[in-house]
């Protein structure tokens, strides 16, 4: 085992600053005040002016993405970035307080994840999801209040499933 360590190549890396030094450690009086939920919570209101603008710059990921495809054409280098893009949304709607905007996005990301193929995107159902993020975020339409939204994404999730109910599954198709 060691002759093998010895053969192989590697390199360590060292952190350019000790963290430990940037922190000021509590007192035990200061450690029995601290809430980290509530210093949590006073930290994303302290963001929370940008959580906008932040969805917004998503969505232009998205839009930029979708653009690639709409040139180059689907493949599996120009859809990953694309399903990535709608991926980092699913994930960051919530916290940034676009809930709806995540249905949506979750529900695009199912169907790319249960494509038999990339070549299988259905490029016109596609379109809709990136401007239903983008006219969602862009509307400010965050939760099930809104029910054009919530209409939109009912409509969106009833074509996609409909779509990938007449594709081969994945053992048909020989994957």
């Amino acid at each position: 085992m060691a002759d093998k360590a010895e053969d192989e190549e590697y390199e360590v890396l060292h952190p350019p600053t000790d963290l430990r030094s940037k922190v000021r450690e509590l007192t035990p009086r200061e450690a029995k005040k601290f809430d980290p939920v509530k210093a949590a919570e006073a930290a994303l209101e302290r963001l929370s002016p940008h959580f906008a603008k932040w969805m917004e710059s998503e969505s232009s990921n998205l839009l930029e993405a979708w653009n690639v495809i709409r040139r180059e054409g689907v493949s599996a280098d120009t859809l990953d970035p694309l399903y990535q893009a709608a991926h980092n949304i699913k994930g960051q709607a919530l916290t940034l307080g676009f809930p709806l905007v995540g249905e949506v996005a979750a529900s695009f990301c199912n169907l790319i994840e249960n494509l038999p193929s990339p070549e299988a995107l259905p490029l016109e159902l596609t379109e809709r999801f990136v401007e239903a993020i983008r006219a969602m975020v862009a509307e400010g339409a965050r939760d099930g209040d809104n029910r054009t939204g919530v209409e939109l994404l009912a409509v969106l999730r009833t074509v996609s499933d409909s779509y990938l109910a007449q594709l081969p599954s994945a053992d048909e198709s020989g994957d």
